[in-house]
């Protein structure tokens, strides 16, 4: 199994743009913080082709804007309002944290335990790593795991997180344990089962019971098998060859802690109270000490870069990125799982939060953001809405050349070595557990862990190589190859699994980050 090295960091977050990104317009003169939002955010929402959005702030411990916009689909064309549920993904880490913390305040675990001390079963490929990994590791993203799961990437999605959590030991680190950070859905799953695990509840029902219930969290719920038929709940949607189109709803269970939340924004302000004026306290009443709320927002590691300030900073805490906002401290955190796209923003000197979901992949999220912190700190105008559209755009250029360029370095003429039927039969991997490659018609059909959702059409490339292309649409297209053992047999496929897409509006490749499997076949 091959890593790439390079792109080992998470892309540096949509809040933070460098200096050549910015062209600052004259202050805007609005006589009140938020005069003018709902129509700027509806021209920007056409701009990116976003069905629905929602927006929501919290300002001195009070829900004071809370607007939906546009639709929950274009197959639904109902409208968002403050109590449409979103999937909110990676936003979820941040109440992993909260629920360890809990743990933490009542002394049932600290942060700095062995992993091991509370699962047992916890293994990596490293003995030594094993034995030392914390809960603090794991939180901060310090192990050196990366990504097996996350947005449009899936790993054993219909098995239990028992077996993701053996298979770990097979799994190749991307980075030397503690030697910066290597963003992981997995640990944060690992996290999940440590609350499991002292508490004696499943993550999902500690959460109901211990987070949303206190803070009033009524819509909210940790899995998309919790949502009704007719729900108000928005539906996903992703740009698929130059077009919007709604996409199959993400069921990610098997690592909830790290990504499976859906909620409001109405509820998510409930969240961002807890954060702000007096860390740990909600409506008066004390729910997490201040010294685990001064843990999960202090930084645990330093990440470098910077923004359009001089002197700023990126960092990680337990569940949340830190940096600075002109010159303010922030915690923020995005989310992104198939069609689903949310970013939230904490600046505890304003007691002000943001939170704006939406239902397609864009950067607008961001923009809203940055437009409404700046607001309330009467900042000089920044066209925000500008600057990332024309950012995108730059991107989507590179991202598309160099996918072109792929597609002309095809070999023209060429035909599988073998009989199509020489290929199909099962193939296994310690990490990647199994697959099937099987004859349909004219062509070959790979499926991965026999999961109807893991199945896509081989279509041939060039020679024994082959593209993937995913019946789920919303997983794009990846590359399989085939080779060959002594006896001139098919010995080994071979999946390269595009572990971080340059631009997923262009499709999973190009990329500089991918991992390829070897799967032997079964003789």
């Amino acid at each position: 199994m091959a890593l790439t090295h390079g792109h080992l960091m998470q892309r540096t977050p949509g809040l933070l743009l460098v200096a050549a990104l910015l062209l600052v317009s004259p202050a805007s003169g609005q006589d009140a913080p938020l005069t003018g939002l709902d129509a700027w955010i509806e021209r920007e929402m056409a701009h990116w082709q976003i069905p629905g959005m929602a927006v929501g702030v919290v300002r001195h411990d009070s829900l004071v804007y809370a607007r939906g916009f546009g639709v929950l689909g274009l197959e639904d064309q109902r409208p968002v309002d403050q109590h449409t549920l979103f999937g909110v993904a990676s936003t979820t880490k941040a109440m992993t944290a909260g629920a360890l913390a809990l743990l933490v305040d009542e002394g049932k675990l600290h942060w700095d335990d062995p992993v091991v001390k509370h699962l047992p079963e916890f293994e990596l490929a490293d003995p030594w790593v094993t034995r030392n990994v914390t809960i603090r590791d794991l939180l901060s993203h310090q192990v050196g795991v990366g990504r097996m799961t996350g947005n449009r990437l899936r790993y054993l999605p219909d098995r239990s997180r028992a077996e993701v959590l053996y298979r770990m030991r097979y799994h190749e680190p991307e980075a030397q344990f503690r030697s910066g950070y290597v963003y992981s859905n997995v640990m944060y799953m690992v996290a999940g089962e440590v609350v499991r695990a002292v508490s004696g509840e499943s993550w999902d029902d500690f959460v109901l019971s211990r987070i949303f219930q206190p803070l009033g969290m009524t819509r909210s719920n940790t899995s998309i098998t919790a949502m009704a038929d007719g729900e108000n709940a928005a539906w996903p949607h992703q740009e698929i060859d130059g077009q919007v189109v709604p996409i199959p709803r993400r069921n990610f269970d098997v690592v909830g802690a790290s990504a499976s939340v859906n909620t409001s924004v109405r509820d998510m302000a409930q969240w961002m109270r807890l954060h702000l004026g007096e860390p740990g306290e909600y409506a008066g009443r004390r729910i997490l000490s201040d010294s685990v709320m001064r843990e999960m927002h202090g930084a645990q590691l330093a990440l470098g870069g910077s923004s359009y300030e001089d002197g700023a900073f990126r960092a990680y805490g337990l569940g949340w990125h830190l940096a600075d906002h002109r010159g303010r401290t922030i915690a923020h955190h995005g989310g992104a799982t198939d069609g689903m796209n949310t970013t939230l923003v904490l600046m505890p000197s304003e007691h002000l939060g943001v939170i704006v979901m939406t239902n397609t992949f864009n950067s607008l999220m961001d923009a809203v953001a940055n437009r409404i912190l700046d607001a309330y700190l009467g900042a000089e105008y920044i066209d925000w809405g500008r600057l990332y559209r024309e950012a995108h755009g730059r991107a989507y250029a590179r991202a598309q050349a160099r996918r072109d360029s792929i597609h002309a370095a095809r070999i023209p003429g060429t035909v599988p070595t073998l009989a199509l039927d020489a290929y199909a039969g099962s193939y296994v991997d310690s990490l990647y557990a199994d697959a099937e490659v099987r004859r349909e018609g004219d062509g070959l059909v790979l499926q991965f862990w026999g999961d109807p959702e893991m199945t896509a059409d081989l279509e041939h490339w060039h020679r024994d190589t082959f593209r993937v292309v995913w019946r789920n649409r919303a997983m794009r297209e990846e590359w399989v190859w085939f080779t060959f053992g002594r006896d001139g047999g098919i010995d080994a496929l071979h999946m390269q699994w595009t572990l971080l897409p340059e631009l997923l509006q262009v499709g999973a490749y190009p990329t500089d980050h991918y991992r390829v499997a070897t799967m032997n076949k079964v003789r």
